[in-house]
């Protein structure tokens, strides 16, 4: 028995968790139920549901997914739903989400043996898009109503809302209206049943004004009767829509009542590349990069653009009055380079290294050579170099951990305080770049091993999911769309229209063949087009990133904080459109480069832990037992006021179980 219990430490860890605040259908005896933290999906492929479940996966909560389209699906019944464990009535999901009020039919067998389970377990129902009706606590849509098209409306969380499952939100729900001739959502706008059924009542937690009248329509509320509580929800969306993304943390807590495996955060880091360097700049008649691969050798004259000891002042101003961090990315040679052209001095460097603590530093290699394959630049685009037998040449282990080491060295020479697990090359280099590199260079491995480096900046445009790199882990960063070349708006438009716009617009043509969605009906105006346009649409693609549960940082260079500083109009609008949607207890989360990595490792470990069937997760009254392989650790949300675990957000309490933990309670328990 006792190598059977060491072997359970290992392989089947437990942890227990005692929360503080009650959930609907406790009972304070021993006939309390067992409810497992596990979500039942009933999915008609519409895209409410698809939502839901995207917000769970994300997130780290458990689901079965129930396909109505699927005719080999199984029935929903009492079997399907409890049974008795250990002598203990077992709830086999902790809440239930369905594409509307009632899929299956009026009178059918599983809507029956669904109303049974919630009434007996007291578990709750999310209608996850349905018609204002009787049936839902609400008059039909009309007199007063409205049914129709939500672009552009802006709801309101209602008080009950505010101080329920919406209390991380300052009150304001804007819905999209991205495009003028796409109606974008859709939705019905109804009051409460003015006399309710005995003993029913509706709640509205999240309210628009009905058209022509003073009345405001529930979009979202919660409707109690029989027994039985159901979130009833009157708009579809989808799983990007900002205002779903805005509601879909509440919608999660509602219907787990604030006790659910998994956990969500907002997040917001900005990298800054190319510091103490010079970036090239585009060229608006040549429309390549002179100095760069774009350019034909001998086409156009330089022109870099660097950052002066203003830009420099102004990044540690800008970054304390908006609190948040900059993650500068530096190259030490850039420095160098620059005393030895201007006579032994560096104004810039001075004024970043007397500023150093204002920022995060990050070692982006000593001259930022490219470290994949040796590039063959005679010819655009550039290709791989081979030798005499058709063989990739490859920069070598010993340029690659000199880039490395260098930069470091360097690095402390100005007091820099480096996170030496953390490294970004060059435009991400020695990593594949399709199509001229396929796989990455074999000598970055074994280099990132020898200098100890574990996380690895990779472009989430092209490597979206953390991957493996020897001993290291990718951590995959958004590109914001404001190019390395430019330092002006005008230039910035300039080659945003070159790249987005067609053959006949003045285009490169890349979109003449393209479903890219970022390309133009016709070309911006380069006066206007920066404020305009681009502000506009890259602050709500980072924002939406941000909202999105997803710690991956968004990367811009130094030539974009210089000049006109051109970056700070998009992350201004990020961060002040946030601080206009959320509470102070929800602030955005910026955190490091190796905290992300991390995060990620965990989440990746979780997700096949919990698809491999490995995790058991159950509440008894207000104790959380969890059971999963060692070493794997589990994110977890309970209520505000819970102690001992996790930290506070959006006024709960949330976190990863600490490294070991769930090991140290089985070991404890298995002696």
């Amino acid at each position: 028995m006792q190598g059977f219990s060491r072997r359970a430490a290992v392989c089947a860890a437990s942890l227990l968790l005692t929360f503080l605040a009650p959930v609907t259908g406790a009972r304070a005896d021993d006939t309390e139920p067992r409810i497992d933290l596990r979500v039942l999906v009933v999915d008609d492929g519409g895209a409410a549901t698809g939502a839901v479940a995207a917000e769970l996966d994300g997130a780290g909560t458990p689901y079965t997914e129930v396909d109505l389209n699927d005719a080999g699906r199984p029935q929903i019944d009492a079997a399907f739903l409890s049974d008795t464990v250990d002598g203990r009535p077992r709830a086999k999901f902790q809440a239930v989400v369905l594409p509307n009020d009632n899929p299956f039919g009026a009178g059918s067998a599983e809507m029956t043996a669904l109303t049974a389970y919630e009434q007996t377990y007291g578990i709750r129902q999310v209608d996850a898009y349905t018609y204002a009706q009787p049936a839902v606590g609400l008059n039909w849509a009309e007199n007063p109503g409205y049914m129709g098209s939500l672009d552009g409306v802006t709801a309101q969380v209602t008080a009950a809302g505010l101080a329920g499952p919406f209390g991380y939100l300052d009150g304001a729900v804007p819905f999209e209206d991205n495009a003028a001739d796409v109606s974008e959502s859709y939705g019905y706008l109804a009051v409460p049943l003015a006399q309710q059924a005995a003993g029913a009542t509706f709640t509205s937690y999240v309210e628009a004004p009905i058209p022509g009248t003073a009345v405001n329509g529930s979009l979202i509320g919660e409707y109690a009767h029989d027994g039985r509580r159901e979130l009833v929800v009157t708009f579809v969306y989808n799983e990007a829509q900002q205002q779903y993304r805005l509601l879909a943390r509440g919608i999660v807590e509602w219907m787990t009542q604030g006790v659910h495996l998994g956990a969500d955060r907002n997040y917001f880091a900005v990298h800054v590349d190319d510091v103490f360097g010079a970036d090239d700049r585009w060229d608006t008649v040549l429309n390549c990069t002179p100095g760069d691969v774009d350019c034909p050798e001998g086409q156009g004259t330089e022109d870099p653009i660097r950052m002066t000891v203003a830009d420099a002042q102004y990044a540690k101003q800008w970054s304390q009055e908006h609190g948040l961090t900059l993650d500068f990315m530096f190259n030490g040679a850039g420095s160098e380079t620059y005393k030895e052209e201007n006579g032994g001095a560096d104004a810039l460097t001075d004024q970043l290294v007397a500023d150093k603590d204002a920022f995060r530093w990050v070692n982006h290699t000593y001259d930022h050579p490219f470290l994949g394959c040796v590039q063959n630049v005679t010819v655009v685009p550039w290709v791989c170099s081979t030798d005499a037998a058709g063989n990739v040449q490859w920069v070598s282990q010993a340029e690659i951990t000199a880039q490395i080491v260098d930069n470091r060295t360097w690095a402390a020479t100005k007091g820099l305080d480096l996170d030496n697990t953390e490294l970004v090359t060059g435009e991400h280099s020695g990593m594949r770049v399709l199509p001229q590199q396929v796989d990455d260079n074999p000598n970055l491995a074994p280099a990132l091993a020898a200098t100890g480096v574990t996380a690895l900046g990779s472009d989430n445009s092209r490597d979206p999911q953390q991957r493996q790199v020897g001993a290291a882990l990718t951590v995959p960063r958004f590109p914001i769309n404001i190019f390395y070349n430019a330092g002006k708006q005008a230039e910035q438009v300039d080659e945003y229209n070159w790249i987005y716009t067609s053959a006949a617009d003045g285009g490169s043509g890349i979109c003449d063949n393209s479903t890219t969605t970022t390309c133009l009906d016709a070309p911006l105006d380069t006066a206007t087009g920066y404020t305009s346009y681009l502000v506009p649409t890259e602050s709500r693609i980072a924002l939406g990133h941000a909202l999105s549960n997803n710690p991956r940082p968004h990367y811009i260079h130094q030539s974009n904080l210089a000049e006109e500083r051109i970056a700070y109009p998009v992350l201004e609008k990020v961060l002040s459109d946030y601080a206009g949607l959320f509470a102070d207890n929800t602030p955005l989360v910026n955190q490091g480069m190796s905290e992300t990595s991390a995060e990620l490792a965990h989440r990746a470990a979780w997700d096949a832990a919990v698809d491999g069937g490995q995790v058991t997760a159950y509440r008894i009254g207000n104790t959380v037992t969890i059971s999963a392989p060692g070493g794997v650790q589990a994110p977890v949300t309970l209520p505000a006021g819970t102690d001992g675990f996790g930290s506070p957000y959006a006024g709960a309490r949330s976190g990863w179980t600490a490294d070991g933990s769930l090991e140290a309670a089985a070991s404890a328990t298995a002696g």
